[in-house]
């Protein structure tokens, strides 16, 4: 019998690995327009969600958690805004790749563990510790040393930062098992997808050929969306935060590695200061949460 522990880390670093190639799965439709691209990815995610949710014959739950949703003002307006965010986070990510951006989409999703940090202090009135400060002061370094050489503020990097912050946040305010938050989430804003693919209609739906690659690769957005995120919920459960904290840094580092050396993106002297300041910021961040977590779990067990 397979190790929980052992498939936990397998389940979980397999959903950041996916997550980390994802570039190349978006390059490969870059000729259609990143608006388009999300709308298909919202609804044939809800599609493929409604298929494992019938498979896993949940649909009776599903539909007692909307209603519960419902019933609730504070649910409702958190699982919409969440929608919302997550669709901003999808789009920005979209964009980025195609437009030959992904060095710099890596760079969001490096320092979005210390934009939730920030978040969780504003919203939730946490407190930082020392070692959190020198770790926010270490990233924000970096992004102010970019911003000042490069002449422009990253923002697509904080974009992606801040929007995926805040829907991690949101979750955490509207707590929601994988399966049925990602189905209610892109639920809500089918609808809007669908009205946007049918007004891009013009004898076939927006750029999208029917009978190409790129029509099997945009159905398969559901897909990719979904899988890594199904893998994430399963693994992250087996294994301690601690762990998870470790292996979140798989998927910037493969997408950074993607931008450089498979489509050669820049990778200046300023980026390699920024980077480095950045990385630095997080390890002090990592190795203080680890240790935290160790000496958590120690007292749990």
């Amino acid at each position: 019998m397979v190790n929980e522990s052992k498939l936990g880390v397998v389940y979980t670093a397999g959903a950041y690995i996916l997550w980390g190639f994802l570039p190349i799965y978006w390059k490969l439709v870059q000729q259609i327009p990143a608006f388009e691209i999300l709308a298909h990815r919202i609804v044939w995610s809800f599609v493929f969600m409604g298929i494992v949710v019938l498979i896993a014959k949940k649909q009776r739950s599903l539909v007692e958690e909307c209603r519960s949703i419902l019933q609730n003002k504070k649910r409702t307006l958190g699982i919409t805004l969440a929608s919302i965010t997550i669709s901003i986070n999808w789009v920005t990510y979209i964009w980025a790749v195609n437009t030959d951006h992904v060095v710099e989409a890596s760079l969001g999703y490096y320092i979005n563990p210390l934009v939730s940090i920030l978040l969780g202090m504003i919203v939730l009135k946490e407190t930082f510790s020392r070692a959190q400060w020198v770790a926010f002061l270490l990233a924000g370094s970096g992004v102010f040393y970019m911003t000042a050489h490069f002449g422009s503020v990253p923002w697509i990097a904080l974009l992606l930062a801040f929007s995926f912050g805040s829907y991690g946040l949101l979750k955490k305010l509207v707590p929601l098992n994988a399966m049925f938050g990602l189905t209610i989430e892109t639920l809500i804003v089918t609808p809007v997808a669908l009205i946007y693919l049918l007004s891009q209609q013009a004898g076939q739906w927006g750029q999208v050929n029917w009978l190409s690659l790129t029509t099997v690769l945009v159905f398969g957005a559901g897909i990719v969306t979904a899988i890594p995120l199904l893998l994430f919920s399963a693994g992250a459960k087996r294994i301690p935060l601690s762990m998870v904290g470790f292996l979140q840094y798989f998927a910037p580092t493969i997408m950074l590695f993607i931008g450089v050396f498979l489509y050669h993106e820049p990778f200046t002297n300023v980026h390699a200061i920024s980077f480095t300041l950045i990385w630095a910021g997080l390890a002090v961040y990592t190795v203080t949460r680890m240790k935290r977590l160790k000496k958590y779990e120690a007292k749990a067990s």
